[in-house]
């Protein structure tokens, strides 16, 4: 193992220790933000100690094999020859394990996120589309236990969707899906197509992490239009009655968001400030970073063809992810919401390039 990376387990090893320390002290217990943070911590920091207390009990082993392996009592010796067999590649596999775990993590992993859908370049049939991924996602945070809280929704013809904006509530929302920001393209014939054609279609999707506290992102008063109309759709009498409906315009910069999902005009504008609360947020992390990771990039360009990330072809049965190079052969399970396999292929590569990364330096 490299000389840096056991120096930072070292120093984790010391830390925790500290934090051990820390908890037991009366003072501590009486600061609960305090309290609840250390805690965070030492439970983010106990597996990956034990994992380097088992590779140091792996090497100390194979240390003692080796130094008995020649010795005249063949008892021992046999003992430390079945050390080395069971022992083998053993330390290699502790220090990869090690390695992943001590990867950057993203703080927003854990929480939920919004999705946004647009349609883009295609007609009527991005519509129809951007209505068949709005179902894909609500089907996969039905099968992972998520609940989906929609924001905004305009409607398009053929029963199709404009453009749509939801809050997924669960545990690792934004882990799993932070790799589908871009443009999704459909390759199908539409219903409406009587030469039997196929058509190419595209749509945007974005996936924001969901700031924890609205409070930590300065939104001054003064710089926000707020705007009351009428929900549209679904409603009943209810929706032209009440001017439920907020648009909340952030003046400095130009964001717009809007929210016309429930009946009380308070929740809405309290839903409408959290997206802008995330939106503001990403547009910090887009300026502070000069090249930043593709996988933290908002893509909801114009639909543009040649910014597509996957390929959902409806005449062969296939999606591929052009990315990384993965094609499969169950579209109707994807569009179904089977599509965790895809987000976990999606995740391991990005580990192993960071690995690389960590490797090189």
């Amino acid at each position: 193992m490299h000389d840096s990376m056991l120096k930072k387990l070292d120093q984790l090893k010391e830390r925790i220790k500290e934090i051990e320390t820390l908890l037991l002290d009366p003072e501590t217990t009486k600061d609960i933000n305090k309290y609840t943070l250390l805690n965070k911590e030492f439970a983010d920091l106990k597996p990956i100690v034990e994992k380097f207390e088992e590779y140091n009990q792996t090497i100390i082993s194979i240390n003692d094999a080796n130094e008995i392996i020649n010795s005249d009592d063949e008892d021992l010796r046999q003992l430390a020859e079945e050390e080395l067999k069971k022992s083998l590649g053993k330390p290699e596999l502790l220090e990869q394990e090690l390695k992943l775990m001590l990867l950057p993590k993203d703080s927003a992993d854990d929480g939920s996120a919004y999705l946004e859908i647009r349609a883009g370049a295609g007609g009527d049939e991005a519509g129809i589309f951007a209505g068949d991924l709005f179902r894909m996602y609500s089907r996969l945070s039905e099968r992972e236990g998520w609940n989906l809280e929609v924001i905004d929704i305009k409607q398009s013809e053929q029963g199709g969707l404009k453009e749509v904006v939801a809050k997924l509530v669960g545990e690792s929302v934004f882990k799993v899906l932070k790799f589908e920001s871009g443009v999704h393209r459909v390759q199908r014939v539409p219903e409406t197509e009587s030469q039997g054609r196929i058509h190419t279609s595209t749509c945007t999707v974005a996936i924001l992490p969901e700031v924890q506290e609205v409070q930590d992102i300065n939104i001054d008063k003064n710089d926000l239009r707020i705007d009351t109309f009428r929900a549209s759709g679904a409603g009943g009498q209810h929706v032209n009655k009440t001017d439920s409906a907020v648009r909340l315009t952030h003046i400095p910069s130009g964001l717009v968001v809007e929210c016309q999902d429930g009946r009380s005009q308070h929740k809405n504008k309290e839903k409408a400030l959290s997206l802008l609360a995330a939106k503001l947020k990403q547009q910090e992390i887009d300026n502070q970073q000069e090249s930043i990771a593709s996988e933290r990039k908002i893509m909801v360009g114009t639909g543009d063809r040649s910014e597509k990330i996957r390929t959902y072809n409806f005449p062969q049965g296939r999606m591929t992810d052009h990315r990384i190079k993965l094609t499969q052969h169950n579209l109707d399970q994807i569009m179904d919401g089977d599509i965790k396999t895809i987000c976990d292929a999606l995740l391991a590569e990005n580990q192993l390039a960071m690995l690389s990364q960590l490797e090189s330096e």
